[in-house]
């Protein structure tokens, strides 16, 4: 009888061992909340005063009314993912172009925080760009896309919910068309 009850545990134990245990799939990466929170408005003197958003701001709109002698309003943003408030790390000034004829976009994955700009329309124009970081991964942009034109010297212009500016075009004077790149914030999973 022992011999019986060694031989059905020993053929319980095999029997075990050959059992596939099938191992959940990974959890799809949960959805975040991504909000672009207008925090602050600064109106500087269009034709000389270089401006940057303060620390991890970054452009989410411009406004401009009058030629190169009237002041600018650019207004800046906080990136909350899920809450928390993510990180811009801003980089170098980018090299001049002349304003009458300018078109910027900056580097994939980058925004823009700061603009300069130097005397009238045959003056020249700078950008800042930026990375974005949140828990220690690249904040990425997608879906980037151009406003339609508007005239320089009267107008406003706020990205749309959930985008950040990304670079700017214009053509001639003050009467002349300015257009703005944006872009969709993201994580990746």
């Amino acid at each position: 009888m022992r011999k019986k009850a060694l031989s059905a545990a020993a053929a319980a134990l095999t029997a075990l061992a050959t059992v596939t245990v099938a191992t959940p799939a990974p959890a799809a990466a949960a959805a975040v909340t991504i909000e672009v929170e207008r925090a602050h408005a600064a109106r500087v003197r269009e034709w000389i005063d270089p401006f940057t958003c303060p620390t991890n701001m970054v452009l989410t709109g411009r406004s401009h009314y009058g030629d190169e002698n009237a002041p600018t309003t650019y207004y800046c943003s906080f990136i909350l993912i899920d809450g928390e408030q993510a990180q811009v790390h801003i980089g170098e000034w980018t090299s001049r172009q002349k304003e009458s004829n300018s078109d910027y976009s900056a580097p994939d994955h980058k925004v823009v925080v700061g603009r300069w700009h130097e005397g009238d329309e045959n003056g020249y124009t700078r950008y800042r760009p930026a990375t974005i970081s949140w828990r220690g991964q690249q904040v990425l942009l997608a879906n980037g896309d151009i406003s339609g034109g508007f005239r320089e010297s009267n107008h406003v212009w706020h990205a749309g919910a959930g985008t950040v500016m990304t670079g700017r075009l214009h053509k001639g004077d003050e009467n002349g068309t300015t257009s703005y790149r944006f872009a969709t914030v993201t994580v990746s999973g």
